[in-house]
């Protein structure tokens, strides 16, 4: 019988990986390696794995584990440097190594087991007919990819900071982090250490990896340098952290990461792996890690397959991917997320303390949370909380007693101080009767604010009858709705110690809808809906109503509803306004360019469509006590081709901001039903961290955000001012309560309660 032919393109750790756990499991395979460089070429300088990865090799083959580990350098600690300081968190656990190594290595243990590689040798796939499987290991460069695009259907999308991969002497003695500001703008470095003396690559010790914004990188004339410029301006930008060390070039040039996804991975027997199939930028980890791990599920999969199904190659193939594909999105999303962090580092180096960007550094990804990074590091952790803490302007704890969590420090807007950064989130009950709120209203708004949140906000509240979603949304347009909201509030403030605020909406082309547990689609229309308003005559869904185009008439009707529901609501008592412009309603609907296709001074540039929504903000806060803040929801992307990016939340929030907006609640999409939201914990809070730091004014984070820990995470590492929590509240009325005693905070409660009241342990 013919030997099984397994042929790999591509001698990296990931191909050469693949060839000895298939040559270890499978002795009579013909394996072979075809790589086009020299065995010693060293192209980039060292690998990093964290203690968890490297876990994963050792159970998949100890030998070659026990060959890397001699030669890894081990350290526990991430230092950053930034203004002078250098700030030490530990606990974490890294393992670098020389690129060379690790293929010296790795190509050792293929040879010891009978591996044929062909080093020198180009390659490609329809050149091995008699092959079995082919694997594609040739990079992010893939030429097996490219010649079989219209298969894979790849998607390649180009970061935005440029960055240099070089090596140094400098032995530094952790993963190191360098945030450097000149004349030109704000440097990054990513450095770690990787060996104690390698030859091939000679005087170097480390990788220095160097990254910057566009607008820094061009200011610089970086582009035009050549690589000895280069590095000559770096040595010298970096001069005092280096102490005298030099930076080495290996052929680096300044590129930009490219995020690699595919559609499919594999075709017939040609399947991709590695960088050729994805990429993870080098703040998460490593393109090494992903490829060794492809190829650990790759061989399980061939085996497990192949043994059930003699020679189905594509049914093994499908099962590799099936493996892989869920694992490798999820950390393609944290690795993107820390991506973004990176690209846009200066505008918090520029704002932050020291401290608190390590905080934002270390949480970046949101793998790594306020609790999580205190069982490494409660040091730290307890420095970062008691800088808060007097950073909030409270008296801070004696160093008898741990520091109040970050989550229940005060925070002010105006005149109105919230004792807590919880916020109940806005949520539509559909259960009014002609816009009126009754009981079902004070029990759900009250119990939350004896719950002990900051601040509780009542639902979107419809400025008119023909501004509301349903017949079950809450109005404030006539005096008893007045009354009602009165008293809702009336006992808030006499039964809680919560601020309470309103959020002022109208539904614009979403209206007129079933509620949302009666039967039928989403946002299914009612029989005999009312007239719809929009900016252009585009409905929501196909089978949605078609709205009518606003004139400036309409556009006038819709300012004075607005104006006189802010009137009402600061005779009702409440704290606070806010402006909804998020979620498709109708002054979202003017923003994003989905919906507003309008060719008037309404339409079209950003600023001619914020110009509707800008009046109504206006006008509101004209009609608002001077000393009360008012909000404004915006849905800072729309998650959807051809809609509103992040670039264009940052312009909208100055916008906001130069129009009297005190606070922007900041969240996300549900301006089309095509939106394609990237979810995941605490999935908003980087936009609202984006604004924040660019625009200077307060932000509110919503979306997923399900503990207290999240919330901590995001107030102490400065993402947003307070944390609005929507799912968590209505699970539990006492969350922000809840949240005291499991941190052992002794936080007030209602004297009613006092029997129930858990002892703090703190």
């Amino acid at each position: 019988m013919t030997p099984f032919t397994l042929a790999i393109l591509g001698g990296g750790p990931g191909g050469l990986y693949t060839a000895l756990l298939a040559k270890k499991r499978f002795p009579h395979w013909d394996v072979r390696v075809y790589e086009r460089n020299a065995r010693d070429d060293t192209f980039g300088w060292g690998v990093v794995f964290s203690d968890e990865t490297l876990g994963h090799f050792e159970v998949a083959d100890p030998e070659s584990y026990v060959d890397i580990q001699r030669r890894f350098v081990h350290w526990t600690e991430i230092d950053t440097w930034a203004r002078g300081e250098v700030i030490r968190s530990t606990g974490h656990g890294f393992s670098g190594i020389a690129r060379v190594a690790l293929l010296d290595a790795l190509a050792s243990r293929c040879e010891a087991l009978g591996v044929e590689i062909h080093f020198g040798s180009e390659m490609t796939h329809d050149a091995l007919p008699d092959a079995d499987v082919i694997v594609a290991a040739d990079g992010i460069n893939s030429r097996t990819r490219a010649a079989m695009e219209s298969v894979f259907e790849p998607n390649i999308e180009w970061g935005r900071a440029p960055f240099i991969w070089l090596g140094t002497n400098k032995v530094f003695e952790a993963f190191t982090f360098i945030f450097k500001e000149n004349e030109h703008g704000t440097f990054q470095v990513h450095s770690y250490p990787f060996t104690d003396g390698d030859p091939r690559v000679g005087a170097a010790r480390g990788t220095f990896i160097v990254e910057t914004d566009e607008a820094t990188f061009a200011r610089a004339g970086l582009a035009s340098m050549t690589e000895a410029e280069s590095l000559a301006y770096l040595e010298a930008l970096f001069a005092d952290e280096l102490g005298g060390a030099r930076l080495y070039s290996n052929k680096s040039s300044w590129i930009r990461f490219r995020h690699v996804q595919n559609r499919r991975w594999s075709s017939g027997n040609v399947v991709l792996i590695g960088d050729a199939a994805h990429t993870a930028h080098f703040s998460i980890g490593s393109g090494t890690k992903l490829a060794m791990e492809d190829a650990i599920a790759l061989v399980d999969a061939l085996g497990s397959e192949l043994q059930q199904h003699q020679r189905d190659v594509p049914a093994a193939l499908a099962a590799y991917e099936r493996a892989r594909s869920l694992d490798t999105a999820k950390l393609q999303r944290t690795a993107r997320v820390s991506q973004s962090w990176f690209e846009r580092a200066g505008l918090m180096f520029r704002r932050m303390t020291p401290l608190q960007l390590v905080g934002s550094m270390m949480t970046r990804s949101r793998r790594v949370t306020h609790d999580n990074l205190r069982l490494r590091d409660p040091a730290l952790v307890e420095r970062l909380d008691r800088w808060f803490e007097a950073e909030s302007g409270v008296e801070a704890a004696g160093h008898d007693r741990p520091p109040r969590p970050p989550m229940f420090t005060p925070f002010t807007l105006r005149g109105l101080t919230l004792e807590n950064r919880v916020v109940v989130s806005p949520m539509c009950q559909y259960s009014a009767t002609d816009g009126l709120p009754n009981d079902w209203h004070l029990v759900h708004l009250g119990s939350r604010a004896v719950g002990g949140a900051g601040l509780v906000m009542a639902e979107m509240t419809d400025v008119s009858a023909d501004g509301r979603i349903t017949l079950g949304c809450t109005g404030l347009y006539n005096d008893a709705h007045e009354a009602a909201w009165a008293r809702i509030v009336a006992f808030v403030k006499a039964h809680s110690r919560a601020a309470i605020g309103i959020q002022l909406g109208h539904a614009g082309r979403k209206g007129a809808t079933r509620l949302p547990w009666e039967p039928g689609r989403p946002d299914e229309p009612l029989a005999a809906p009312w007239p719809l308003l929009a900016p252009s005559p585009i409905p929501y869904h196909p089978y949605s109503p078609v709205p009518r185009a606003m004139t400036r008439l309409d556009m006038d009707h819709v300012v004075d509803d607005f104006v006189a529901a802010t009137h009402r609501a600061a005779r009702a008592g409440f704290d606070l306004v806010e402006v909804h412009m998020a979620h498709g309603y109708l002054l979202s609907s003017f923003v994003t360019p989905i919906s507003n296709q309008r060719d008037d001074e309404y339409g079209g540039c950003l600023e001619n469509r914020m110009r509707f929504p800008l009046e109504v903000l206006r006008a509101v806060r004209a009609a608002w006590p001077a000393e009360r803040p008012v909000s404004v929801r915006i849905s800072a992307v729309d998650w959807a081709p051809g809609g509103l990016e992040a670039d264009d939340a940052v312009a909208v929030a100055h916008l906001l901001a130069e129009s009297g907006c005190d606070l922007v609640d900041v969240s996300t999409g549900q301006t089309t039903p095509d939106a394609r939201p990237e979810y995941g914990r605490m999935y908003q809070a980087p936009f609202a961290n984006l604004i924040r730091h660019s625009v200077g004014i307060a932000t509110l984070a919503v979306g997923a955000i399900a503990d207290h820990d999240h919330v901590n995470t995001i107030i102490a590492t400065g993402r947003a001012d307070l944390c609005a929590l929507a799912r968590p509240h209505l699970a539990d009325p006492v969350f922000t309560q809840r949240a005291a005693s499991l941190q052992g905070y002794d936080f007030a409660w209602p004297v009613q309660y006092l029997a129930g009241k858990p002892k703090a342990s703190g």
